[in-house]
């Protein structure tokens, strides 16, 4: 046919290209009146908090002027730095029984940093497309679920005359990006946060590529390990025993083969990816330097590697630490070993750092329950692969689970052109409003800490 009319085919070709071009501009063009919730959003996102430079005065001051058009609403600032840097922000909507033990709903201020050059917008421009996404550095990990939070209390004061039987508290909390040491970890060991008489707690989870929402009950917790090697030195030529480099390519083998055999669990569909122990290489350093690279011909007498492990709460640290001291890193093979453990793996009672998805935790059968009222679905309970500021309160023995409202969204957390549609945006907050409202009225137990 092409051959019999080739000029209808090239008439065709500008008219397809103006389609194209008008359709990609389209997906392009920012949204300039949008409605105020996502007005707001944007608003928040739009103050940079990413490390190493945070900013979280202006993110606080943002949040607490949103605050003051919520009723009965409640704020403070707390600190615990000598330098007053990095402040947490407390909410608290009171309850009609402060007796009971209160609800928590945590989320963090900061954000890893943004490559700006490898994104299709400003990261920090909170740029609104026609097709809805709201491209944004934190827009899923996880300024979302703060102002969400808000926005549902506002919401259910507004809406339905919502009155707690609980209190109800909201924590924005500082540097969960870099380990939540001076935020979430110093917050949870306080005499105020003793105060709040906390008993279950919501903290964040993860976008999900299909319709059900992800849920999790755990994190891994990561050990960073660095394996030192040495060894006498000599010609490159030459062929002898326990050579640092040597040693250190023993050490590697074995670990590649404990790797492989965690891996194969995951690849054979008998264990997720955040159920197995990973081991990753993350460094490799040896060599004698030159003006041009190595010096080629010396066999260096000290090397050196560094590990990212991860391990599940259902690993048991003390076999980990005897496998890693003397499998990975003896001793008498003229090796030493650094490990640096990046939380606990149990809890104040030596229990697994983990909370129960079951009916044994009435907690988790309320929250269930009002995400199915919300017209949710959720996903089998996970292992999150990483690790959040969850763990702090997990090790107190308050029932923690992880949870962000996003759906049939691709994760993007940490990854260039992070998004997040309105639709997903707007329908989370509702959400979190049967979620809020059923958890603060919940009458039982009176008293639960136990996982």
């Amino acid at each position: 046919m092409s051959e019999q009319h080739p000029s209808r085919h090239h008439r065709l070709l500008p008219f397809l290209l103006l389609i194209s071009l008008s359709s990609a501009a389209q997906n392009h063009h920012q949204i300039q009146n949008p409605p105020p919730t996502i007005a707001r959003f944007q608003q928040y996102l739009r103050i940079s908090t990413a490390h190493p430079d945070p900013d979280y005065v202006s993110a606080i001051n943002f949040l607490t002027n949103f605050s003051h058009s919520i009723p009965f609403l409640q704020s403070q600032n707390l600190y615990f730095t000598p330098e007053r840097n990095k402040p947490l922000l407390l909410f608290t909507l009171p309850g009609s029984d402060p007796s009971l033990p209160s609800i928590l709903l945590n989320s963090h201020l900061d954000s890893v940093p943004a490559e700006p050059s490898k994104w299709a917008h400003p990261p920090f421009s909170a740029h609104y497309s026609s097709d809805g996404k709201i491209f944004a550095r934190g827009a899923q990990d996880d300024k979302c679920i703060g102002l969400q939070y808000l926005e549902a209390i506002k919401g259910l004061i507004e809406e339905k005359s919502f009155s707690p039987l609980r209190n109800i508290h909201i924590s924005f909390v500082p540097d969960e990006e870099i380990g939540g040491f001076d935020g979430m970890a110093k917050f949870a060991t306080s005499d105020e946060f003793k105060k709040l008489n906390v008993g279950f707690v919501l903290d964040e989870g993860q976008a999900s590529p299909g319709d059900e929402y992800r849920v999790f009950y755990a994190d891994r917790q990561p050990w960073h390990i660095v394996i030192k090697a040495v060894g006498m030195p000599g010609h490159g030529s030459r062929m002898f025993d326990n050579g640092a480099m040597e040693n250190l390519m023993k050490s590697i083998e074995v670990i590649t083969k404990f790797r492989d055999a965690e891996f194969d669990k995951v690849k054979a569909g008998l264990a997720a990816n955040s159920e197995v122990i990973s081991m990753n290489p993350v460094f490799l350093k040896a060599g004698i330097p030159s003006p041009t690279g190595f010096v080629m011909n010396m066999q260096p007498s000290e090397a050196e590697a560094g590990f990212d492990l991860r391990l599940p709460p259902t690993a048991d640290p003390d076999a980990m630490r005897r496998r890693i001291t003397e499998e990975w890193a003896p001793s008498w093979r003229n090796m030493t070993v650094e490990i640096t453990a990046k939380g606990s793996l149990r809890d104040y009672r030596g229990r697994p750092l983990l909370t129960f998805t079951n009916d044994s935790n009435p907690w988790w059968s309320v929250f269930k329950q009002a995400v199915t009222s919300a017209g949710g679905k959720l996903g089998k309970p996970e292992i999150l692969s990483s690790t959040t500021d969850a763990r702090f309160m997990r090790q107190l023995g308050i029932p923690t689970i992880g949870f962000s409202p996003m759906k049939n969204t691709p994760i993007l957390l940490h990854d260039h052109n992070e998004f997040l549609k309105d639709s997903v945006y707007l329908e989370g907050i509702k959400v979190y409003e049967s979620v809020i409202k059923s958890l603060s009225s919940f009458t039982e137990p009176s008293s639960y800490h136990a996982q």
